[in-house]
């Protein structure tokens, strides 16, 4: 049984993601995908579009303004959201 569950939890492990912490100010598309959950490559690039087109977020909530993002999104990477000034 114990070496079951060991199985078990090998195969899952690979499939489980962890957020990490991620400024949405500096981040590239890669990264946000990399590091929200929830958010793949094609939501990433909105997020980029809608940084570029409009200036940086001023709060993590502004990231629900972005198309595709939706509460269930924000709610779940809410405590990972950095806000920082762009680089640029």
């Amino acid at each position: 049984m114990k070496k079951l569950l060991i199985a078990a939890l090998i195969t899952v492990l690979p499939v489980c993601s962890f957020a990490g912490p991620v400024d949405i100010n500096t981040a590239d598309a890669m990264t946000l995908a990399q590091e929200l959950n929830g958010v793949g490559l094609s939501r990433a690039e909105a997020i980029v579009e809608y940084r570029e087109a409009n200036g940086d977020f001023k709060a993590p909530e502004d990231l629900l303004n972005v198309k595709g993002i939706g509460l269930q999104v924000y709610e779940v990477n809410r405590q990972n959201i950095l806000i920082s000034k762009s680089a640029t």
